[in-house]
């Protein structure tokens, strides 16, 4: 008996990588554990654990400037090729730019109005590099001499003076300048393709080392403050995610009533296969597929599927967006320099470009918030160490919310362009015309036939 074209297929595949990222996982529970254990048995032996925490801190840090230039540059990339496709580009952009700030201004109504951080007392925690950082963020000097501050001495050194405002500034300028060049700049932007590449390698090289970072921090923090560390960082963790439900089912879900007449929960319901897929592998990048398919299934133009999921893995971000607002709020609180209001719009500002840097590889929001600190309150940076515990735990909640959000993104801008069919969308999202979890394609409707491979997107979710 002959072997069908499927099994063919099937033996043609290469097999696939197993996916080890489950251990660190477990190794973060396992040594957040073993860190309040020490830290409330043994406080005096817990303190000198803390050293471990601020290492795995300073290795972050280092991260910080190659992995915003690099993502910078190639959103910028991506913004061009969005464009090209016309209105859809453009109305898309302009959607996700607004519904990220409206992410980031939740995330800092709800971060002051919870107030996590402010039964701790942890100024006292990490004192090394945060110390020295402030001492040179005061002798900064005033408006003028921060304005000037942002321009580098040269390119190259702002990529090496640790500065991150300088650093965006770069990335913004050879950004642009690659677009100008049109053609001939794609060659430079693949070599920085590469470069993401080569830095998230890297990133997630330094990530393997979170156990130890996360013991290290936890140890000392409880040592320091008994057993309420944990408590409020309980309190975040389910303060985080209540506000990515009330986010998802609340705004997205009004703004997709009113404005296409479905039901958000329907559409859940829909997605639930990618929302288990997510939560197993803490990144929405493994459901773009099945996304793409999906849409494409429920009766969104292929064109309109092509540009809005991948750009929207790039700048629709609103999960990381929450996150980033809360966590900054919590640690300032923690450390007992609660961010002002100036500073907190400041901050929200800086976001909304840095978040687009903050998708994908697990531990690039962790950087983002580590730089969004370093360039408004440097004294707050080595904080980061005490959210190290509990970020895991929190990364399957922003992926959800990130891919709601493109989900829900999709259906808005095919009804708003003209590009969805609403009576599909209704008799897919009713499970009157199921999708094929088989091939995830619907042969012969024309609806699910098999699409060329979109672009990948240049920034990971």
């Amino acid at each position: 008996m002959s072997a069908s074209p499927q099994d063919h297929a099937a033996q043609a595949q290469p097999p696939k990588k197993r996916d080890r990222t489950h251990w660190l996982y477990i190794g973060v529970v396992i040594a957040v554990v073993a860190g309040i254990l020490v830290g409330w048995l043994a406080p005096g032996v817990a303190k000198s654990f803390g050293v471990l925490g601020t290492l795995f801190v300073d290795l972050i840090k280092m991260m910080i400037s190659p992995v915003i230039f690099c993502t910078i540059v190639l959103g910028i990339g991506s913004v061009k090729a969005a464009a090209s496709v016309g209105r859809v580009g453009g109305l898309a952009l302009t959607y996700f730019i607004g519904m990220s700030t409206v992410a980031l201004g939740i995330g800092l109504v709800v971060g002051n109005l919870l107030d996590p951080g402010s039964g701790l007392d942890l100024s006292g925690v990490s004192a090394g590099t945060g110390a020295a950082l402030a001492e040179q963020a005061h002798s900064a000097g005033g408006t003028m001499d921060f304005v000037a501050s942002i321009i580098p001495t040269s390119l190259l050194s702002a990529l090496t003076s640790g500065s991150v405002l300088q650093t965006l500034f770069v990335a913004l300028l050879v950004g642009f300048g690659l677009q100008a060049l049109g053609a001939q700049g794609e060659p430079i932007l693949r070599g920085v393709g590469y470069a993401q590449k080569l830095v998230f390698k890297i990133l997630s090289m330094v990530l393997w080392l979170a156990p130890i970072g996360a013991f290290g921090a936890i140890a000392n923090v409880v040592a320091q403050t008994g057993l309420s560390a944990v408590t409020q960082l309980g309190v975040l963790m389910v303060g985080f995610y209540l506000t990515c439900l009330i986010f998802v089912f609340g705004v997205l879900g009004a703004l997709l009533r009113l404005a296409t007449g479905f039901s958000i929960f329907k559409l859940v319901k829909y997605l639930a296969r990618e929302y288990l897929l997510i939560f197993a592998t803490s990144s929405s990048e493994s459901a773009l597929p099945r996304l793409i398919a999906k849409m494409e299934h429920v009766g969104v133009q292929r064109t309109t599927v092509g540009v809005v999921v991948p750009t929207g893995y790039s700048f629709n971000l609103d999960g990381t967006a929450i996150y980033l607002t809360m966590a900054s709020i919590f640690i300032a609180d923690a450390m007992g320099q609660p961010l002002g209001l100036t500073e907190q719009l400041s901050l929200l500002v800086f976001m909304i470009v840095a978040s687009k840097g903050a998708a994908g590889v697990t531990g690039a929001g962790l950087a983002t918030l580590a730089g969004g600190l370093q360039s408004h309150r440097p004294d707050l940076v080595d904080g980061v160490g005490i959210i190290v515990g509990i970020d895991r735990f929190m990364s399957e909640a922003r992926a959800v919310t990130n891919f709601s959000g493109n989900a829900v993104a999709t259906l808005l801008i095919g009804t708003w362009t003209k590009t969805v069919d609403g009576d599909r969308v209704k008799a897919v999202l009713d499970g009157r015309l199921p999708f094929d979890e088989e091939t995830m394609l619907d042969e012969g409707d024309g609806h699910g036939a098999p699409a060329p491979e979109p672009a990948r997107p240049l920034v990971h979710s």
